[in-house]
């Protein structure tokens, strides 16, 4: 690297932000184009795209060494290795002694420039140094006896050359003030802010986002930081002041909650300036130092706890410094630009509670934090009674059930005014008086999930809430409720929803009064049983269902002993399982199976229908055995109830067949589904949706027997029948594609069949999601046929995405996944990928063994294909060990088409 401007990608850890901006700052000064996350990307940007452009771009990346910098799960971790893998040049600057052993074995050699421990010209030279170092000067050195010494200014007028790093900055750039070299000996000329919480941690993207917001107005403009109680906002404005003190010349703290003493706070800091008058009054000595202010830059009041922006915007300071608000209020249109903060990221909650009790592994943590919100209040309480012995995790967990109010009341949580419950009960109490509706609608929600409430379901359903005081027909009720909850930080509002944190929620259940709860209750079941979104198997309901679903499974509601419930109960179980969510439908189906079948009896139709929905989801977990036995229960009890040719015994029926059918026994799942068939066309028609899928089921069998021609011409019939009634785009429309293109494979025609594919994959991508069940069965086809048309590195790039997805969504022992797993190493066999291919096919056949056993087709197929691995990396004795047992069975074929 020469002497020229070039670009540079800054890569650093969030602690050390002031350090990234000092050493671009300077960079810039030089001429030099400098990439930097916090100057140059978006919210909303894609973090990997960007990083990878910068890197790309980059003539060099300048890496700020610090302990944090090589903290584990640091996006720093991927932006140095890539830097060392792709660019020529790697800088490091060391922001803290580091020894050997505290770098990554592939850095450890790398020569560094250290920052740390010096004053700014020696460090501004050190910068130039490491930038500069291993060109050749231009012109012959001056004297040395002339040179001054290191870091001492250039003469007045000096210009710096191009490319070089100035060891004084010149005048700051437009919008940027120069920042101080952090570390330095420069401190706040006036300093009235409480001492730092030694236990704060994480929260480096808000701190980078509050740092940005602070710096982008060339004129500042107040940020005020609102949240719930509980969110530490006044933690992350305490944490704002220290970490960027060395940038300020005045940093004043003010209790705002009372706005009559602000000029008093104010006065305060006048008197330390030097300007207060004491004959002057407060009000006249904070109008001197408001006035003062407008003149002065770097400085940073913090007014915390402000609740009412119309009291305290006369007494906002005007000019270049900053202005701080923390306040549960989020209305701060005209006054401040207004942040929410919201909980803690789950990885940060693990990283708190982990360091603040470190006998708490991820499991335990990660419940630990679900249980309470992420809410950082919360965790501290939590966190100082687990600390202090006396209460196990496990009792934590069962008080926080059994008695919520009385463990929220508890632990040591440094920094905050009150514990949770406290918190919430004082809020409610100021309410109570003058906005009873605000709090009767909060007492309501209290029974619902913690997740959002659609305002349409409360507008809707208005005239059937009997504990909501005011007029049912008042179109502005719900808005006049919301407003007080959100102001005092107890609702978190937007445009078509609200939401209550869990731990607020629970709080307030236990204040319930017995003929509350039930008035509640039945409120409650009226609001949910009237927010049915309609047909569970339309996507385009689905949005509706996600936003409902959580809701309905809150066992505070019991909503399975709810009559009123039961039809959307059933509804949300049938929605998870076409969805994709099928662990939830599960849970869901057997916990209203239990109930019903205990309070109904087993043979209720409600209790028959969760049973239908339980043997569906089983089977979609790929537990056939399991699912076989639900199905064949309920098809038992519904031949007895409600006859052969009931819709609901037909479904049954259907369900039974398929289940034979992912276990191998196509003949006796032909012969069922035939007569299913026959028994839906006379009773439904022939364009029935039921008809249609047993249809395509019949084709699905008879395409496992090998009657491929047959198969197709059925589904040719069938999906010409789905397109005109269900439309080009839905689910049983694009499963019907999505065979034809694999008895097409089966037929030889690759080419159509690859066509096809890609089409229907491109629709279920869209309509469905990347992860959904049919989606990644759609991928997993098109990868096996363009295996076959010899297109194996993209063969194995699809297959590859798709294990990884399966694994993730569906399990390392779903037999989707094994069939996923056994044609990647199909497609690495015919990569010539031998050793690989064979270890991955062992894994598939022990795993196969377990969950279907040895007699199964895929079992079969498995044990084929790694005994031609095994042949292949020169192992052809244990091959044949393989497949002496086997002899006898014939193999359906290499790779297997779903």
């Amino acid at each position: 690297m020469t002497d020229h401007a070039q670009q540079f990608f800054i890569s650093y850890a969030g602690t050390d932000r002031a350090w990234a901006e000092w050493v671009g700052w300077h960079l810039e000064q030089a001429g030099h184009r400098v990439i930097l996350d916090v100057w140059d990307w978006r919210t909303g940007d894609n973090l990997v795209q960007r990083m990878d452009e910068a890197l790309e771009g980059a003539d060099a990346v300048i890496a700020l060494f610090s302990t944090s910098y090589f903290e584990d799960e640091r996006w720093t971790t991927e932006e140095w290795t890539a830097a060392v893998a792709h660019r020529d040049r790697l800088i490091p600057l060391a922001l803290e002694p580091l020894t050997t052993s505290d770098l990554p074995r592939v850095l450890a050699a790398k020569l560094r420039k250290n920052l740390h421990g010096l004053e700014e010209a020696a460090a501004l030279t050190a910068l130039r140094e490491a930038v500069n170092s291993g060109s050749r000067p231009s012109a012959p050195p001056p004297f040395p006896g002339s040179v001054p010494s290191a870091g001492a200014l250039p003469t007045a007028g000096t210009v710096p050359t191009a490319g070089t790093v100035p060891t004084a900055a010149p005048v700051p750039a437009a919008g940027r003030s120069k920042p101080r070299l952090p570390g330095s000996a420069e401190e706040p000329r006036v300093w009235g802010v409480r001492r730092r919480n030694p236990d704060f941690a994480g929260r480096e993207t808000e701190i980078a986002r509050l740092r940005e917001s602070l710096l982008k107005e060339s004129k500042a403009v107040p940020q005020a930081l609102h949240g719930m109680g509980g969110v530490g906002k006044t933690q992350l404005a305490l944490e704002y002041a220290h970490r960027f003190a060395d940038q300020y010349d005045v940093v004043w703290w003010i209790d705002a909650e009372q706005p009559d003493e602000i000029p008093v706070h104010y006065t305060e800091l006048a008197n330390r300036l030097g300007l207060a008058k004491p004959d002057a009054g407060a009000e006249a000595n904070a109008r001197a130092l408001l006035s003062h202010l407008g003149t002065r830059e770097r400085w940073l009041l913090i007014l915390d706890n402000a609740e009412d922006p119309a009291q305290v915007e006369p007494w906002l300071a005007q000019g270049p410094g900053h202005t701080l608000i923390t306040s549960r209020n989020p209305n701060w249109a005209g006054t401040a630009r207004a942040t929410p903060l919201n909980v803690f990221t789950r990885t940060d909650s693990l990283t708190y509670l982990q360091g603040r009790a470190g006998s708490m592994d991820d499991e335990q943590a990660d419940t630990l934090a679900a249980d309470l919100g992420d809410l950082p209040l919360a965790l501290a309480q939590a966190a100082g009674v687990i600390a202090n012995g006396g209460v196990s995790l496990d009792l934590y967990h069962q008080l926080l059930v059994t008695n919520t109010t009385q463990i929220l009341e508890k632990g040591d949580a440094p920094g905050y005014p009150a514990p949770v419950a406290a918190t919430v009960t004082i809020a409610v109490d100021r309410l109570t008086d003058r906005h009873p509706d605000s709090v009767a609608l909060l007492r309501l929600v209290a029974l619902l999930g913690p997740e959002p409430i659609r305002n349409t379901w409360l507008e809707s359903v208005r005239p059937r809430l009997t504990t909501i005081p005011g007029a049912p027909d008042d179109p502005m009720w719900l808005h006049e409720a919301l407003s007080p909850l959100s102001r005092y930080g107890l609702a978190r509002t937007e445009p078509q929803s609200f939401q209550i944190h869990r731990l607020t929620q629970a709080v307030l259940r236990d204040q319930f009064l017995p003929d509350q709860s039930a008035a509640m209750r039945k409120d409650a079941t009226a609001l949910l049983s009237a927010a049915n979104p309609g047909d569970p198997q339309s996507p385009d309901n689905w949005p509706g269902w996600a936003a409902l679903t959580p809701h309905l499974t809150a066992h505070h509601l019991a909503p399975t002993e709810q009559p009123e419930l039961r039809p959307t109960l059933l509804d949300a179980a049938h929605y998870l399982i076409r969805s994709g969510q099928t662990r939830t439908a599960r849970d869901l189906a057997a916990t209203a199976h239990t109930a019903w079948a205990t309070t109904m009896g087993e043979d209720h139709p409600d209790t028959l229908t969760s049973a239908q929905f339980l043997g569906h989801a089983t089977a979609d977990l790929g537990e056939h055995a399991e699912a076989r036995r639900i199905i064949e229960d309920t098809l038992t009890r519904r031949r007895r109830t409600l006859g052969d040719d009931h819709p609901d015994t037909l479904q049954s029926a259907n369900d039974l067949a398929n289940v034979l059918d992912n276990l191998g026994e196509h003949t006796e799942s032909r012969r069922i589904i035939e007569d299913t068939l026959t028994r839906r066309r006379r009773t439904l028609g022939d364009d029935h949706p039921h008809t249609l899928q047993s249809a395509h089921n019949l084709a699905a069998s008879l395409h496992h027997l090998g009657e491929h021609t047959e198969s197709r011409r059925i589904l040719e019939d069938t999906l010409t029948r789905q397109r005109r009634t269900l439309g080009d785009d839905h689910p049983d429309t694009l499963q019907s594609a999505h065979s034809i293109a694999a008895s097409l494979h089966s037929l030889g025609e690759h080419t159509e069949s690859v066509r096809i594919d890609q089409e229907t994959l491109a629709r279920l991508r869209r309509i469905l999601g990347d992860d959904h069940p049919d989606t990644l069965q759609s991928a997993h086809n098109l990868a096996v046929t363009l295996h076959d048309l010899g297109e194996h590195t993209k063969a194995r790039r699809i297959i590859e995405d798709t294990l990884t997805r399966q694994r993730r969504t569906l399990g390392d022992d779903h037999p989707h996944t094994l069939q996923s797993a056994h044609n990647l190493a199909v497609t690495l066999h015919s990569l010539r990928q031998y050793a690989a291919a064979a270890q991955l096919l062992d894994d598939v056949r022990n795993r196969l063994r377990r969950t279907l056993g040895d007699e199964h087709p895929d079992t079969v197929d498995a044990t084929h294909s790694l005994a031609k691995a095994l042949i292949a990396v020169g192992k052809p004795f244990a091959a044949q060990r393989l497949l002496t047992p086997q002899k006898q069975k014939k193999s359906r074929s290499r790779r297997k088409r779903r």
